[in-house]
């Protein structure tokens, strides 16, 4: 499916991408990837998805790298809980969506592009499917995810940033 709205993912996808864990540099800051971190805990990170499939489409992701769900740490599962029930309060005061799709892709065939262990939280919507979607094959996408940035950097830091 293609957006009419391009954010040139398939460059992404083809390569033009650092040869770096990209999580990794998103949690530290480097220059080479866009960081759109809107919240984060000492042990997990909230970053808007680059490529999203609907406004406030989220990855939650631990700071250490991991690849499986099971080398998470009583702590940072605690964590990475905290910081999903955190998102669908955000999410359901600024976007109220009817409903959620949340869950790991882990691995590359599982759909997994980051080999960094990330849980996706996408916002689903009454009546999604629309006229482009049905005649052409393209996907309306209705907010540009740095307009989507600015707002949820505002609602959850309105929330208090963890220590």
């Amino acid at each position: 499916m293609e957006y009419f709205f391009s954010f040139e993912k398939l460059g992404y996808l083809k390569g033009g991408k650092p040869d770096a864990c990209i999580l990794c540099l998103v949690r530290d800051g480097s220059q080479a990837v866009e960081r759109l971190v809107v919240h984060e805990n000492p042990l997990c990170l909230i970053s808007l998805n680059l490529y999203p499939y609907n406004p406030g489409h989220v990855l939650v992701f631990p700071k250490r790298h991991l690849t499986d769900v099971r080398e998470m740490n009583p702590m940072e599962k605690q964590a990475v809980d905290e910081a999903v029930d955190l998102c669908l309060e955000v999410l359901d005061l600024i976007y109220k969506p009817a409903g959620y799709n949340i869950g790991y892709n882990q691995g590359m065939v599982a759909g997994g592009s980051i080999e960094h262990l990330h849980l996706h939280i996408i916002p689903r919507y009454k009546n999604e499917i629309g006229i482009a979607e049905l005649l052409g094959g393209k996907k309306v996408l209705v907010q540009d995810p740095r307009t989507t940035l600015e707002i949820l950097r505002d609602a959850f830091g309105s929330r208090g940033k963890d220590d």
